[in-house]
């Protein structure tokens, strides 16, 4: 089995922000990671992806948030963009003009 383009989309919150996520599920893990996707969400405000979460080979599943990187723990697609749609409302949140 090749990999296998399970969804590609670009989401615009504003004309200055939006979100692309890629998901692709491949026919092994790949190295890093223990399950069966290749993805990469980011969030991209004024032009600087401020949000990320992606599973590079070798590096294995983790996140950005502003400067800081952390593990992730993949579960499932689903879980995976919920995860996502929180960090992009708390990055709204905390970073909004008065």
């Amino acid at each position: 089995m090749k990999a296998v383009l399970v969804a590609r989309t670009r989401i615009v919150y504003a004309e200055s922000a939006f979100a692309g996520l890629v998901l692709w599920k491949v026919p092994s893990p790949i190295v890093g990671s223990n399950h069966a996707f290749k993805y990469r969400l980011a969030y991209v405000v004024n032009g600087v992806c401020v949000v990320r979460y992606d599973n590079e080979v070798g590096k294995g599943d983790h996140r950005h948030f502003g400067t800081r990187e952390s593990d992730y723990s993949f579960t499932t697609p689903d879980a995976l963009l919920a995860a996502f749609e929180r960090d992009i409302a708390r990055w709204n949140r905390e970073n909004c003009d008065p």
